[in-house]
């Protein structure tokens, strides 16, 4: 009985505050609102999925709806990955296709229909006490490990390319949200993980384990929620997403090495770096803390897709990692001018185009083997 309090009390503070979230993000004004509504979405959803757990197992009675509410879970990581697409892309938009996604929660309920839906409630108490032996439990069971497995490799395999596609295409620090979801994307798997050895334990005959493991399950969830909070009021911004459009290059370049002609003019590659390295040094944009490669592709006249080539296998570098060495050094410069030795690490950072102190100290200790501070002392 203590158990069974315990768990109310931390599902009912978890669907409170997962409600509570939720309309924050459908009411509050944003430019990401798609995004912050398919959270909301994921949010309600797995409130409902939880509320199952506030009736009182003694007295309930099992109705359509309840099973109903059971198999909401179907919805949930479809939601979930529709969620990671906005919030990635900029130019995402929900349509009709994606109504795929609901397709196996309407084949799951339309599973129970003769045996659950359409019987009568002694029926249903019935087919609820021998649920263990019931095909249509262990096929559901069955088709929701198919679509954790699904979903989350989907998941991860967008964000893996948008993390090559931000580094070719754009500088700043879009790469947080990378790093925020897929740090999200890892909690997630962990906690579907021990959903599902959750649910093989309650088709077993270990029911004590499986009612320990749904406590664990639901203190998790409430940690989850609260820390997306606490990472959306600190990183209004975070948000900004990528255009879709784009591609990876080595798309771009098995292409073009197919369409290349054998009498193609090698020298062309070598005048538009050094036209490239001209701008860099002469125009100084890299001092621009959200410069993208469209804008140095129209400075200098040369197609984006050409100049990714150009910058990617010419140079060996992403879009993100050149820009970045040019910013740093001009903070070299900086650092160890001596007639304006009052100047911070801070201003620096800003003044040659970094956004974030972090960014700036890993990409400065990448390119030179050493923090800023140790690289001003050392060498003033």
């Amino acid at each position: 009985m203590e158990n069974f309090n315990y768990l109310l009390t931390i599902v009912t503070i978890s669907i409170f505050i997962s409600l509570f979230l939720a309309v924050f993000l459908i009411t509050v004004s944003s430019t990401n609102k798609l995004s912050n509504r398919l959270f909301a979405l994921f949010l309600i959803l797995s409130a409902i999925d939880a509320s199952g757990y506030l009736n009182n197992s003694g007295n309930g009675q099992p109705y359509n709806l309840e099973m109903f509410r059971s198999l909401i879970i179907f919805l949930q990581l479809p939601t979930l990955y529709l969620y990671v697409q906005s919030a990635l892309y900029q130019n995402f938009k929900l349509q009709w296709k994606h109504l795929i996604h609901a397709l196996p929660f309407i084949v799951i309920n339309l599973l129970f229909i003769q045996r659950f839906y359409g019987v009568s409630i002694p029926e249903k108490i019935a087919f609820l006490d021998d649920s263990k032996s019931m095909y249509e439990i262990y096929v559901s069971h069955l088709f929701l490990n198919v679509q954790i497995v699904f979903y989350l490799s989907s998941i991860f395999l967008i964000l893996q390319k948008t993390k090559k596609i931000y580094l070719q295409n754009y500088t700043g620090d879009g790469l947080k949200l990378y790093q925020w979801l897929f740090r999200l994307l890892v909690v997630i798997t962990v906690f579907y993980i021990v959903a599902v050895v959750k649910n093989m334990y309650k088709l077993s005959s270990y029911d004590d384990i499986s009612d320990q493991i749904t406590i664990g399950l639901y203190v998790m969830n409430l940690v989850i929620i609260c820390w997306y909070l606490l990472k959306a009021l600190k990183n209004p911004t975070l948000f900004k997403g990528i255009d879709s459009s784009l591609a990876p290059i080595e798309n771009h370049f098995f292409t073009s090495k197919k369409q290349q002609s054998p009498s193609i003019d090698n020298t062309s590659p070598n005048i538009e770096l050094q036209k490239l390295q001209m701008y860099m040094e002469k125009e100084q944009p890299f001092l621009n803390a959200s410069l993208t490669i469209q804008e140095v592709s129209d400075a200098i006249d040369i197609p984006v897709r050409e100049l990714s080539v150009l910058i990617n296998n010419r140079l060996g570098q992403h879009f993100f990692d050149f820009v970045n060495s040019y910013r740093i050094k001009k903070a070299q410069e900086l650092l160890t001018d001596s007639t304006d030795k009052k100047r911070t690490v801070l201003e620096i950072l800003y003044e040659v185009g970094f956004n974030s102190k972090s960014s700036f100290n890993t990409s400065f200790k990448k390119h030179t083997g050493v923090t800023p501070t140790a690289y001003r002392k050392t060498h003033s």
